[in-house]
């Protein structure tokens, strides 16, 4: 009887004896996934870089976490896990550096500019900054916070305009996305984010563009887990390959 019991029970023993093998043999376990906090202005070359990145690094992913430069750094302030910080504009930057949360010195990688962004049909037939300041517009810019928002503040002070927003979000895209579903006449976006809307907006160019420039830095940030990867794909944004990505999308050089 304890002889038939024991036959019984040796493919499960089998089975317990092999499952730690299996495990140390099968699966991705060993993956490493590098982790990038970056301005929301920059999701669709980021997204083309990273996988540019991922296909030069067997095993690694790179997890993108977009938003607001201002809530980005707020978050790597109280904790979180990020390997890479690029912000929209050196304000956000400097948060980061004051707290001695940089890996390295930033470096500066591109340069942006604000443009108009309408429905394409451009129903309040918005063609000048001047026009953003007409109460009767549902006008929607970034929080002043937000680096678009400070540019937006910028333009409005170098032109003596005051605009006053119907609605004020937290990143860029939040702004477009307000545009493109009709919740606002007008907004005050990137001209790479018109760019990458393609013909869900239409872009009114403004000569009082030129008086803000957004500069973006990019660092790696302190005690990352994998400082070395962090370090290349910062190295990737910096290289020839990663300028013409972000010049395609219609960003300045730095």
């Amino acid at each position: 009887m304890l002889g038939r019991m024991t036959r019984r029970l040796l493919p499960y023993l089998a089975l317990l004896l092999l499952a730690p093998a299996l495990v140390a043999c099968g699966g991705d376990d060993d993956d490493t996934t590098v982790t990038v906090y970056a301005a929301a202005s920059l999701k669709k070359t980021f997204e083309q870089l990273a996988s540019d990145f991922e296909a030069d690094h067997d095993g690694v992913t790179v997890e993108l976490v977009f938003g607001g430069s201002s809530d980005l750094v707020s978050q790597i302030q109280n904790g979180a896990e990020a390997d890479v910080f690029a912000s929209a504009d050196t304000a956000n930057m400097d948060k980061l550096t004051a707290d001695d949360l940089q890996g390295q010195d930033p470096q500066d990688f591109a340069t942006n500019t604000l443009q108009i962004a309408v429905p394409p049909d451009n129903p309040a037939d918005v063609s000048s900054l001047q026009d953003l300041a007409d109460p009767a517009l549902d006008l929607v810019l970034c929080a002043p916070d937000v680096p678009c928002g400070a540019a937006a503040q910028g333009v409005a002070e170098a032109a003596g305009l005051t605009l006053d927003p119907d609605s004020e979000e937290q990143s860029v895209t939040d702004v477009l996305g307000k545009i493109t579903s009709g919740q606002g006449d007008a907004g005050l976006v990137y001209v790479t984010d018109v760019l990458a809307a393609g013909d869900d907006v239409m872009g009114v160019e403004f000569p009082e563009s030129a008086d803000v420039v957004n500069t973006y830095p990019i660092t790696t940030v302190e005690d990352s887990d994998e400082s070395d990867l962090a370090q290349e794909f910062v190295e990737l944004v910096l290289s020839d390959s990663g300028q013409k990505v972000l010049t395609d999308a219609g960003f300045g050089a730095p």
